[in-house]
């Protein structure tokens, strides 16, 4: 196919290769019918297939066809369940084979930095490890069926505000270590077709004019060979974009961006080569999906349904339950509010789904509820005399159920939220039935966190997010126990707006200062120990799991190494159920830790089960500006087995065995405690405190406080200092510079060997 393609790209014309750079219309890329090169098709996803057969935009105004909406990516996130994930991905690719659809734009694994982003329902997470994960296996899946997945938006696009012209403004560490994994691991583990490349900047670059990101990392670092597609409307200098690395500009733009290619070459301003490359690449993905033609398929949509619900019911998040859920189909049960008939499932914009069919929770109970609306779909008030009949049917019920969430208004593409709170009306609402029924179950619909100023009131708390169209089967099964809730919380819920990292820093402006660094969600409510309404990885069940046994398949981890780390988990209680097992490793850096590892299986009751976690050095180490690499800074780290964030069950530690190091390029302005850090001048380092301890005790004793104290100063003396101090002359100190100089690069001359 190779061969064939360059064939085809030494007959195009220059004015053909340009126009195989941007789309034919909102979703088709051109054709060369002289060539044999065929149109072919993308759509939005990621949760569904939208797909648009007459008037196209990249918005959700105009209606796509009928299709099955599966959870959206928060939901999906908070089932940890990576084999779930990769089954979903081939749902949508069988769709998408069967619908004509060469590559489904997702998924969307921007980080979650505030809760208060607009676009927060479709992204998975604020961890980047969960993220890439489960979008590997999204990847996977979809690609199965030789149709191709563009993970979004590439990269650092966490708020909606001014998305097309902000600048995201962070250092090199956090860029790494947030911002980026998730799309290393996803193009490292599953391959991608596409990538869509965001609108943003990054420190007043547009990514989609980056060399770096596009060409030297995305390309070279991390091995990605398909191609690069600009999210839509994103390019601005399309000659510096197509040198940058970003291969097809989407979607049709009257033509300018086409005649700035060729006027590029004709004037020698591009050279021809790297708008061949760039056919190239778009060629490959056009005839990959093309030529696998006996892939071809049709999907039932009812059977697609039943998946929906299915998945659903793995997703959804026990908060709290205080012997209140399961409840019995003979209790007399009260449904409170709108999203019990006619649920929140999905978000706004460009994911928006136009659903096969919705089941509400309402429809699906086989029991027949007492129902009462109690608040407006849309979270405006009703009368008196509606929220008195609500109020009222609750108090006369044995339990109450109230359905409530955020309206469609609050979450989607295009605009942030102003506030984490539900409407007022639905505050209120729950608050007084609450006061009436002790037995209240808030069942919610949404697509981030919200403040919940009743918890302590109401007895169970069902997290729905926003299921896709199968979530009102899903909310009856989990309600009466014919599923277990196995969800873990993807984000942290914070107690209020002004306690999350950002919270000054969001949503900014022409820049974004992420100041808060590598602390986002949990690694800085952790490093904080400050108290949350629910931490990462929170989930409860209707059964008890007991841990055991953390054990390691070696005692120590080198470069290049992988171990297994496993952990023997018993269900005690009455029900079956999965557990998640997350695995935690220290930050060197930071006082926080982090997840490295998870696994979810199904245990029935008294069953052991043993979960293996495989983790290798990137479990352990961070991004080091100074090496513009991983780097693990301590020797001995500890390794957690948790049910959360702030749920550690086990610990234990492990010892690393790391060569990387380095360069100090020591000078007069270097520190005695870089010095001492560093293993080819650590022995030379220890000497000469030594000698100082000595010249400041005179010989005599002196007290543990008074020795750290002196300890603590002069690890923070820079080489220049010792003279003035006394420690030696300033010839002395040239020399000593030299010496320590001299120590270092004998050390990276050995590393280097």
């Amino acid at each position: 196919m190779k061969e064939k393609i360059k064939e085809i790209i030494g007959k195009m014309t220059l004015e053909e290769k340009a126009g195989m750079c941007s789309g034919q219309d909102t979703w088709r890329l051109k054709s060369v019918d002289r060539l044999g090169i065929p149109t072919v098709m993308v759509a939005d996803g990621p949760h569904g297939l939208r797909k648009q057969e007459a008037k196209g935009d990249n918005l959700g105004i105009y209606d796509s066809i009928k299709a099955v909406c599966f959870p959206a990516g928060c939901a999906v996130a908070a089932s940890f369940d990576k084999e779930l994930l990769e089954f979903m991905g081939g749902l949508l690719g069988e769709e998408c084979r069967a619908e004509g659809v060469s590559v489904l734009l997702g998924p969307a694994i921007n980080i979650k930095r505030s809760p208060l982003c607009g676009r927060n329902f479709e992204y998975l997470s604020e961890d980047p490890l969960l993220a890439g994960i489960l979008a590997a296996a999204y990847v996977k899946g979809v690609q199965k069926h030789e149709v191709g997945t563009s993970p979004k938006h590439y990269a650092a696009n966490n708020q909606e505000h001014r998305r097309m012209t902000s600048s995201s403004e962070m250092n090199e560490r956090t860029l790494r270590e947030i911002y980026l994994t998730a799309f290393e691991t996803v193009v490292k583990e599953s391959k991608p077709w596409t990538v869509m490349s965001s609108y943003n900047k990054i420190n007043g670059e547009y990514v989609g004019e980056s060399y770096r990101l596009l060409t030297d990392i995305l390309r070279n670092e991390w091995g990605f060979d398909g191609f690069v597609v600009s999210d839509w409307g994103a390019v601005d200098l399309r000659v510096q974009a197509l040198k940058a690395g970003l291969d097809l500009e989407m979607p049709y733009s009257d033509g300018s961006g086409d005649r700035d290619l060729i006027e590029a070459v004709k004037n020698g301003k591009l050279d021809e080569a790297v708008l061949d490359k760039a056919v190239e690449r778009i060629l490959n993905i056009i005839f990959r999906y093309a030529d696998a033609r006996g892939k071809d398929a049709e999907f039932d949509c009812e059977k697609h349904h039943g998946y929906a619900a299915h998945i659903a019911k793995k997703c959804a998040v026990l908060l709290k339950n205080e012997n209140l859920l399961p409840l019995s189909r003979k209790s007399k049960v009260a449904y409170i509010g709108p999203y019990a008939q006619k649920p929140r499932f999905q978000g706004g914009g460009s994911s928006h789904i136009n659903a096969h069919k919705v089941v509400g929770a309402y429809e699906a109970a086989s029991n027949t509820p007492a129902y009462a609306q109690g608040f407006a779909a849309d979270g405006k008030p009703l009368s008196e005399e509606e929220i008195k009949l609500a109020v009222e049917t609750a108090k006369n019920a044995d339990v109450a159920v109230i359905f409530a969430g955020l309206p469609d208004s609050y979450e989607t593409e295009g605009y942030d939220r102003s506030h984490m709170r539900l409407p007022d009306s639905q505050n209120e609402l729950i608050a007084k039935i609450a006061e009436v029924q002790p037995n209240t179950a808030v069942v919610l619909h949404l697509g981030s966190p919200v403040e919940m100023p009743w918890i302590d009131k109401v007895a169970a708390v069902l997290n729905m997010y926003l299921g896709g169209e199968g979530c009102g089967e899903a909310a009856d099964a989990l309600i009466y126990g014919d599923a277990n809730p196995s969800g873990r919380l993807p984000e942290t819920f914070p107690l209020r707006l002004e306690d999350t990292p950002c919270y000054l820093d969001f949503p900014g402006d022409e820049k974004v200062y992420y100041s808060e660094g590598t602390h986002v969600g949990y690694r800085y409510y952790d490093a904080k120990n400050m108290e949350v309404l629910f931490p990462f990885g929170h989930g409860l069940s209707y059964t008890d799991f007991e841990y055991s046994d953390l054990e390691f398949s070696a005692d120590k981890i080198s470069d290049g190494e992988k171990i297994t780390v496993s952990v023997q988990v018993k269900n005690t209680g009455n029900f079956e159920g999965e557990e998640t097992v997350q695995i935690y490793t220290d930050s060197a850096q930071n006082k926080y830790r982090r997840l490295a590892g998870f696994k979810k299986q199904n245990i029935k009751p008294g069953e052991t089960k043993t979960f293996e976690i495989e983790l290798d050095m990137r479990a352990f180490e961070e991004f080091d500006e100074r090496l513009s690499d991983w780097f693990c800074e301590k020797d001995v780290y500890t390794v957690y087995a948790a049910h959360s964030s702030r749920d550690i069950r086990l610990e234990k530690q492990i010892k690393i065995n790391t060569t990387k190091t380095f360069n100090l390029n020591v000078n007069r302005n270097t520190t005695l405690g870089q010095l001492l850090d560093h293993p080819a001048t650590k022995e030379a380092t220890s000497a000469l405190l030594a000698k100082m301890g000595a010249a400041v005790s005179k010989g005599e004793e002196v007290s543990e406080e008074v020795r750290q104290m002196l300890r603590g100063m002069a690890l923070s003396l820079p080489l220049r200092s010792l003279p003035s101090l006394g420690f030696a002359s300033r010839e002395q100190i040239d020399g000593l510079t030299a010496q320590m100089k001299a120590l270092e690069e004998k050390f990276m001359q050995k590393e280097n060997k």
